[in-house]
Order: structure tokens, then C-alpha cells, then sequence
């Protein structure tokens, strides 16, 4: 090389880069990042996967809470609120219509138009939250015209189950009576004999009608005529209670009915009377009168606690059975797969059928239906960590860790399982809602009940409540919708974490 061409360059521009040091002894300024540290990194950058991860963490939470703070259990059913729409009463004050217990009902003439007005003014609650529409019908009669209106209201379903007959023991006609006396309030009310109000049996009809069909027999003043019972010689126990307004002692408010007495009571104040506070359903109640706010947290608690323990099996033996296929392939490997190839023949909704016909008996519906998920739920998780060791034994890092002398079991779980984890974490992630799902499907179709050990299931609310969707609607929505967000956030999470623990990304920062 010719020096020539460098000798104008400055000596004082060459300076050691290192002086007094060597290189390797400088620390490091970045700090080192381990496996599931980096694995967290990537995962965070994936937005539908936090969030998917946050409403499983919701839906979890919920399962946990929502039985303890539910002022009702399980066993709390109620015989006359079935399938009633969401309600807490101080909130349906405020008018904003939520939680107000609405239903709509078509085609109210002006005697239906009655008769909610009959209910408000007898209890003090009104049913009627208003008008929604109006339709008028003109038809012909005596060659004229007759225009007849009808009405679409929106009704408190609570409210508007009004008075109820009730026979109750002489002891609890007395303890409802003290319990009037210490509230103020009135459950009990007059009582009404059926041959005055043209024999209809309605409770709530309480004024005098002038047909069968409840049209109201109204005063100069159009307010209704007090149809109460004074017959004495028909009442069935003594009142020494709170009466209604307008009432000088007169009216009787018990008959005698075999031993204990009949009466007219107000069901809305009957219930706080039982319960010991107001109705309160924040989703609503089942065709069993189950609170389902309660009911969906039970049924939640029991489908997760089962798919993971589920999940949690079928990877523990999927796991070593593919990792045994794939490391030694070969003669084992083909005896192992034909096994697993029988297995995976099996219907499995035959396989839990049976299992709950002939083995639930001996050890109990739970072990049964837990023993028919674990029969062949491994296959899967077993031939995808079969492919994965076929995938990684034959890397140059397993050659290298064998020629320095290590054994089988070092081989297949220290240097093979960990690069396969990616993909076993998700699949194992993607487990619980296949579990979930399929326990769900189960319980909806009625093939496994398991009201008598978890209480109630997620399935079997969906099925009750698919028996009143018309008129309904909450008791089906409620329920899908908690397993549609589960089953949405399961997926999208298990996706997260395939691309989270996929080694071939391992440092990427974008």
C-alpha cells in the first residue's frame, strides 16, 4: 500500500479507543431480559389480547363476587317472581328506564285501563309507567261508525302482580299483623267474596263491576265502588291490625278455609315481609325465581374451575405422551399413536352419555363427566407436542447437549419443551374454553345435569331461559352474553400468548 498518501493526516487525530481497560471487563449498560419477561413485552404490545385478558379478569372477578354480594343464595326461589325483568326499586324511582322491571303490553282497552288503575289505588303503587302508543280501530255497528282506541303500555311487572289470595296458619295471619303494626305497612287487605264482583276469581279486581268481564261500576265522581267483604259471620280470624284508608272496622280481611285462614295480601309488601327487604334482581330472575345475577356467578365459578382443572390433566398427560411419541419415534412411537387413534375414535358425547348412565351412580356426576373430559381431551395436546419435538430434537443445540452427555429426560423437558412451549401454552390456553363450551352444550341439551352439585350451570340457565325468550328475553340474553365474552376473551387471549411465546420472536422490539 502506498504510505504516501496518508502522510498529510494529522497524528493528533489518532487516539486509543481503549486505554487503560480492557473491553470485556465494561459491564454491560442494558439490562438482561429473561424468557417470560420478554414473552410479557411482546404480549402487552398486542391490544386485543390486553384487553381480552382484562375482561376474563372481570369475568372471573365477577364469578368470585357476585354470589357474596347478592343478597339471595342458590336455594332462594320464588314461586311468583319467575322470569321477571331486571328491578331495584331505587333506581327505577329516578325514571331513567333501567332496572325498572318494564314489560309492554298491547292492546289495552279502557277496562284493562281499569283495572292497572284499580291495583294503583288499592296498594299505592302504580303500575303503569305510561303510554307508549295508541291505535284506533273503526269498525261498523248499526250502519255507524265505532272508533275504538287501544293502548300499548309499559308496566312494572312487579308492581303490577298486585293482590294475591293466600292461605296462611292462624300463627303467621298474627305475625303479619305485628309486623304491620311496627312497619306501617299494610300487606293484608279487605277481603272480597267473589258472588259480588260477578264471581271472577282476580284478586286484584276489588270495586264493583258490572259484568264478567271486570268493566268497573264507577260513581257520580267516576272513582270506584268498594266492593269489600262485611259478612262477619265468613271471617275467619280476628284483625287487630293496620287498616286501609276509608275502612271504620267494618270490613273483614280473613275467611276461614280448613283449619287456617284465606286472604287478600299485597305480594310486593308480602315479599319484603319473607325476605326481610324489596325486591332487588339486577339481571332479572329465572323460570326457577332465582336471582340471576347470583345464578350466573355460581355457574360461572363451576364451568372455570372445571375447564382448568380439566385443562390442567390433559396437559400434564398430553404432554409427556407426545413428548415420549416424538423424542423416540420409531416403533413406540407408532404402538402410541395407534392407542391414541382408538381413543380419538370414541364420540365423546357418547362417551360422557355413558358415563353418566353407568359410572355417575358409582362415583358421583362430577368424577364421571370429569373422567369422560380427561378420556381423550389429551389426544390433541399430546400430537401437538409430538409435532413440536419432531420440529426441535433434531436442532444443532440438542446435538450439542447431548454430546456433552445429557440424559433423555434433560434432553426432551430442559432443551426440546421449552422451545415448543409457545405453542403448547396457547393450545392449553385454548383448552378451558373448549372445555367450557362443550360442558355448556351438555347442560343446555339436558345429556348432564349438574344443578344437584354446582347449583346451577351456565348451559342450563341458557335453556331455561331459551323456554321464555319471547316474553323474556333478559333470562336468555343475560347468560349468553356472559359465555359469548368468555368464550371471545379466551380465544383472543390464547392468540396473544401463541405469539408472546413463540421463540423465533424472542427479542424483536417491533
Amino acid at each position: 500500500m502506498n504510505n504516501q498518501n496518508y502522510e498529510h493526516i494529522p497524528q493528533e487525530m489518532f487516539q486509543l479507543a481503549q486505554r487503560d481497560a480492557n473491553i470485556h471487563d465494561t459491564k454491560l449498560e442494558t439490562k438482561s431480559r429473561g424468557y417470560f419477561a420478554d414473552a410479557l413485552l411482546r404480549f402487552r404490545k398486542n391490544k386485543s389480547s390486553v384487553v381480552a385478558a382484562f375482561i376474563i379478569g372481570f369475568l372471573i372477578l365477577y364469578a368470585i363476587v357476585a354470589p357474596i354480594i347478592s343478597p339471595y343464595t342458590i336455594k332462594d326461589k320464588d314461586a311468583t317472581y319467575v322470569n321477571y325483568p331486571p328491578f331495584i326499586e331505587g333506581i327505577a324511582n329516578l325514571g331513567i328506564g333501567i332496572f325498572d322491571g318494564s314489560v309492554v303490553h298491547e292492546s289495552q282497552n279502557e277496562t284493562q285501563l281499569a283495572y292497572w288503575r284499580g291495583i294503583a289505588e288499592e296498594t299505592g303503587m302504580d303500575p303503569v309507567i305510561g303510554i307508549v302508543g295508541t291505535h284506533e280501530t273503526v269498525t261498523k255497528f248499526r250502519g255507524q261508525d265505532r272508533v275504538t282506541i287501544s293502548y300499548k303500555l309499559k308496566t312494572n311487572k312487579y308492581y303490577e302482580t298486585g293482590i294475591q289470595y293466600r292461605v296462611l296458619s292462624y300463627e303467621e295471619f298474627e305475625k303479619i299483623q305485628q309486623y304491620q303494626n311496627e312497619t306501617g305497612v299494610q300487606v293484608i287487605y279487605p277481603y272480597v267474596e267473589s258472588k259480588d264482583i260477578f264471581d271472577l276469581t282476580n284478586p286484584n279486581i276489588w270495586y264493583k263491576v258490572t259484568d264478567t268481564r271486570g268493566t268497573p261500576e264507577l260513581d257520580a265522581d267516576g272513582n270506584f265502588i268498594p266492593a269489600y267483604s262485611t259478612n262477619k259471620n265468613m271471617e275467619g280470624a280476628e284483625y287487630n291490625s293496620i287498616r286501609i284508608e276509608g275502612d271504620d272496622g267494618s270490613y273483614i280481611y280473613s275467611i276461614k278455609k280448613s283449619g287456617a285462614v284465606q286472604v287478600r295480601l299485597c305480594y310486593y309488601n308480602y315479599y319484603k315481609y319473607v325476605v326481610g327487604h324489596e325486591p332487588m334482581f339486577v339481571f332479572g330472575t329465572n323460570s326457577m325465581g332465582q336471582d340471576l345475577f347470583m345464578a350466573i356467578g355460581i355457574g360461572a365459578r363451576f364451568s372455570l374451575v372445571f375447564a382448568v382443572i380439566v385443562s390442567a390433566i390433559n396437559l400434564t398427560i398430553g404432554a409427556v405422551y407426545g413428548a415420549i411419541q416424538g423424542y423416540y419415534g420409531g416403533a413406540i412411537d407408532l404402538v402410541m399413536d395407534r392407542i391414541a387413534d382408538v381413543l380419538s375414535a370414541m364420540p365423546y358425547i357418547v362417551v360422557a352419555t355413558l358415563f353418566q348412565l353407568h359410572l355417575a351412580p358409582k362415583v358421583g356426576i362430577v368424577p364421571a363427566f370429569l373422567f369422560a373430559f380427561v378420556l381423550t381431551g389429551w389426544i390433541s395436546m399430546a400430537a401437538l407436542t409430538r409435532k413440536q419435538f419432531y420440529r426441535f430434537k433434531g436442532q444443532e443445540f440438542v446435538f450439542a447437549a447431548r454430546t456433552l452427555g445429557a440424559s433423555d429426560w434433560r434432553l426432551m423437558f430442559k432443551h426440546v419443551f421449552p422451545n415448543s412451549l409457545g405453542t403448547i401454552v396457547t393450545s392449553c390456553a385454548l383448552i378451558i374454553p373448549g372445555v367450557i363450551s362443550s360442558e355448556t352444550s351438555l347442560t343446555y341439551l339436558g345429556i348432564i345435569n349438574l344443578s344437584d352439585f354446582a347449583g346451577t350451570t351456565i348451559g342450563t340457565l341458557m335453556s331455561q331461559g331459551q323456554t321464555a325468550m319471547t316474553t323474556s328475553p333478559h333470562a336468555m340474553f343475560f347468560p349468553a352474553i356472559f359465555f359469548s365474552l368468555l368464550m371471545i376473551s379466551f380465544n383472543l387471549f390464547g392468540n396473544g400468548l401463541r405469539d408472546a411465546f413463540n421463540p423465533s420472536t424472542r427479542g424483536l422490539e417491533d
